[in-house]
């Protein structure tokens, strides 16, 4: 057996270029919004290949922002998967719409096309698909479901009239860089929100991002405008147009939000943007390494890559077939043993309290439980060497 190692699950991946960039932030003045925000955002959507997108303090803000714009609140309806993190129904309970929550198809992590389209009603004003580990949904079956639904929608302002159906507001916090059928995450859905926090691919160790496709008849401009405003108190101007001779004067448009990203956290960001590329590279090796090594037959592993879609490689899922809840976390604890950290992607919304308080029950979700309870994440990172990942397989396979 090989000598045992520590390894961790999840730690972000931290070069002396980010530490150098956070030192030039920091030595230059400006560490809230400002040019280095403006240039990541930039880049997030020449990098998404969107024609503008805003960075915000994180995922969650990302999709409430979205919400928000399209006038979602008391009275509509938005659909999410069971089978996912709080963040993408919390922002529905946050706006004060309905959440309505459906099942993942059978043997997989995505939501369930047919239950989609059953629980569409004319109070329905958006969907929220999970791009869970990076692998995307399948975007173009949606936008199918939502426009042969079209005749129930009743548009409540000028931005659900301008797109004339229900919103496709992508969660996909993993997805940064995933790509299906040769479009981006960000390229397919009508709004997409990415997660740059400390344990994603990509970080700015708090932050998130959102880019959106072209709605008729209304300009990027103003979105992204609407959504400083959301992000600012609805202050008119920030702090860098403020600085400008003679600008100090300000206007505030309404008793808005606070969640704008710092120049600091983006200074990370870019310094990410120089690597990412080969980091997505990297993983692939890895699940590669993974998929080859771990032995089949009682172990179903999620699959990154096809002809069809290309994950960004963010989670490596995998399946105790045969097990029971208690068999899997007696693993979990064997692996730990062994000084490998694992986890559980995800417990399913209607087993946690707030969303039994709010009348979930997960009998009513089977195939997510099914997909839950024999479930194990192994580490996956890009500070992993091939010698970690192989003591990682080696404990998996003698182990499980």
């Amino acid at each position: 057996m090989t000598k045992k190692m520590n390894i961790p699950f999840s730690p972000p991946d931290i070069s002396e270029k980010e530490i150098e960039a956070v030192s030039e932030a920091l030595r230059s003045g400006w560490i809230t919004t400002g040019p280095r925000t403006k240039e990541l955002e930039r880049q997030m959507a020449e990098f998404t290949g969107t024609k503008r997108g805003a960075c915000l303090n994180s995922a969650t803000a990302c999709m409430e922002t979205a919400l928000r714009l399209f006038g979602i609140g008391a009275g509509d309806e938005v659909i999410v998967p069971a089978y996912t993190y709080t963040a993408s129904a919390s922002v529905v309970c946050h706006v004060g719409a309905i959440l309505k929550l459906i099942d993942v198809q059978e043997g997989t992590y995505h939501l369930d096309y047919d239950e989609l389209e059953a629980a569409i009603t004319e109070k329905t004003k958006a969907v929220i698909p999970v791009d869970i580990a990076g692998v995307m949904v399948d975007y173009d079956k949606i936008r199918a479901i939502l426009e042969s639904k079209k005749a129930l929608f009743k548009p409540a302002n000028a931005y659900q009239e301008a797109l004339g159906r229900v919103l496709i507001l992508a969660d996909s916090a993993h997805g940064y860089g995933a790509s299906r059928n040769g479009h981006k995450s960000g390229q397919c859905a009508d709004f997409t929100s990415f997660s740059f926090h400390a344990v994603k691919n990509f970080t700015t160790g708090e932050g998130g991002g959102l880019v959106w496709r072209e709605l008729d008849g209304i300009d990027d401009e103003e979105i992204y405008k609407k959504i400083m405003l959301m992000s600012l108190h609805g202050q008119s101007k920030d702090a860098l147009a403020k600085t400008k001779l003679g600008a100090w004067e300000y206007d505030i448009i309404a008793p808005l939000y606070k969640c704008n990203m710092t120049d600091i956290t983006a200074a990370i960001g870019l310094a990410q943007m120089t690597r990412y590329e080969g980091m997505l590279a990297r993983r692939k090796q890895m699940i590669n390494m993974y998929t080859e090594g771990i032995k089949a037959g009682d172990v179903e592993c999620l699959c990154h890559y096809t002809d069809e879609y290309s994950s960004s490689g963010h989670l490596f899922l995998t399946r105790l077939l045969g097990r029971d809840v208690e068999d899997r976390n007696q693993f979990i604890i064997r692996m730990a043993e062994a000084g490998i950290a694992t986890n559980v992607h995800y417990k399913p919304l209607p087993m946690h309290t707030a969303y039994k308080q709010l009348g979930f029950d997960i009998k009513d979700f089977p195939k997510s439980f099914e997909m839950y309870h024999n479930e194990v994440t192994l580490p996956l990172h890009t500070n992993l060497t091939d010698e970690q990942i192989e003591y990682v397989i080696e404990n998996f396979n003698s182990l499980k």
